[in-house]
């Protein structure tokens, strides 16, 4: 009984709830990105999505940077300040009538949005130990697809009811919702142990990062695995509509089973593989296995074209699976960077480790959309092939992390362990 028992970490209610509202905020604009801009500042299309290109890929330099802001200045910081920078600059779109002031405003929020995972994941590491990183991982992508989902209705039950001129006002409540979310992580309080306090300055800057080998291939194996977090968003839709020649509703079926799994169960799938007492690396790299076999079905269906009944159930099959693998995945994948990240220079490891992520975002849709128009199957087979690799990856780099990264909770005997190469031996 005592091993179902998990306690709070200090603080976690209001960093979850916080999450959960500022995910509310990203819901109610992400989906409807272009028409939701334009409609709020009047400019063209064309020039939304120009500026919007440009500030995406500055805030991709800005990441660096701010992983050297959470490592001087403390995670908890940081994650106001972006809070504070979000919610001012969705106060200020409606006034962004012009290009350049839209262009101005734009980038305020393109820079905070990007670097907001840096200062999240960041704080998860001040907040939490051990197993308790895993949960925290899981209910956040709990709360913000939740979130998400019930930003996307909210404001699609807006826009039913009172039209595009609504944009206006739902600016101010994504606004209003990170201001509120930033008050409430401002009662987060990270722990303090003889560890972090030992760990203030950091010994070095990025050089220290790019000589760890070890994080390195791991920040690799995520590469890989973002391609396939990217799959759905950017290759499910085209791979339907080109491929299949199915009815946009797939798509929307298969959104809906990802965000409703994701939101349900996404914090039972983890206890359960935490419970397990598997070891970050296996769990993440199940996950990976999982992705893999998910788009291989994604081929077999290519290949039969059943009818569209056939179609659905078979799409819908294969979505639970690929969700399963996100699931199983996500919380391990992401504690592990956070614990495999020493102390001292925490925000630029994972800084490093976020660009992973981005980078396979901004590659994702050219990369598959020049492989589907040469066979719709081969996309799928590329991800097949990533999904493996990143596996195998995440199971060879195990005896190169710390055993305080590849174990939730490590077996007391650790002081035989062989560390990171490079790094010193963490007192016993």
């Amino acid at each position: 009984m005592a091993a179902s028992t998990e306690i709070r970490v200090p603080g976690e209610r209001p960093l979850l709830v916080g999450a959960g509202i500022s995910a509310v905020g990203i819901g109610m604009y992400v989906p409807f990105s272009l028409v939701f801009f334009h409609h709020v500042t009047g400019l063209s299309f064309a020039a939304v999505g120009l500026v919007l290109t440009a500030t995406g890929l500055a805030g991709l330099a800005f990441m660096p940077m701010a992983g050297s802001a959470v490592d001087r200045f403390g995670a908890r910081r940081v994650n106001l300040a972006l809070y504070a920078m979000r919610s001012l600059g969705f106060a200020l779109y409606p006034f962004a009538d012009s290009l350049p002031a839209f262009a101005a405003v734009a980038l305020v929020t393109a820079l905070a949005d990007r670097s907001f995972p840096v200062a999240q994941q960041s704080l998860i590491g001040e907040v939490a130990r051990g197993g308790a990183r895993d949960r925290l991982q899981a209910s956040l992508r709990a709360l913000q697809n939740a979130g998400m989902g019930a930003g996307a209705m909210i404001v699609s039950g807006v826009l039913a009811l009172w039209g595009t001129g609504a944009f206006g006002y739902t600016a101010y409540a994504n606004a209003l919702a990170f201001a509120v979310a930033g008050l409430l992580v401002s009662r987060v309080r990270p722990v303090r142990d003889a560890q972090s306090a030992s760990a203030k300055r950091p010994p070095a800057g990025y050089r220290m990062v790019l000589r760890d080998r070890p994080f390195l291939g791991l920040t690799a194996a995520n590469f890989l695995m973002a391609l396939g977090y990217a799959a759905l968003s950017v290759l499910f839709p085209l791979y339907i509509a080109t491929w299949l020649h199915g009815p946009d509703s797939l798509t929307g079926a298969a959104f809906t089973v990802n965000t409703v799994m994701c939101a349900g169960i996404g914090v039972l799938v983890a206890g359960r593989v935490r419970r397990s007492g598997a070891r970050r690396t296996r769990s993440a790299a199940l996950g990976a296995l999982l992705f893999a076999a998910a788009f291989v079905g994604q081929i077999v269906l290519g290949t039969v074209r059943p009818g569209q009944g056939a179609t659905l159930v078979a799409l819908l099959a294969v979505v639970v699976l690929y969700t399963l693998g996100e699931l199983v995945h996500s919380p391990s994948g992401g504690a592990l960077s956070v614990s495999a990240a020493p102390e001292a220079v925490r925000g630029r490891y994972l800084a490093t480790y976020q660009l992973s992520y981005s980078l396979a975002t901004a590659l994702a849709p050219s990369l598959f959309t020049a492989l589907l128009s040469v066979d719709g199957r081969l996309p799928w087979a590329l991800l097949t092939l990533t999904a493996a690799g990143a596996a195998l990856a995440l199971v060879r780099l195990e005896r190169h992390l710390p055993a305080e990264a590849v174990r939730a909770e490590p077996p007391v005997a650790v002081a035989g362990a062989q560390p990171r190469d490079g790094a010193t031996p963490a007192a016993a």
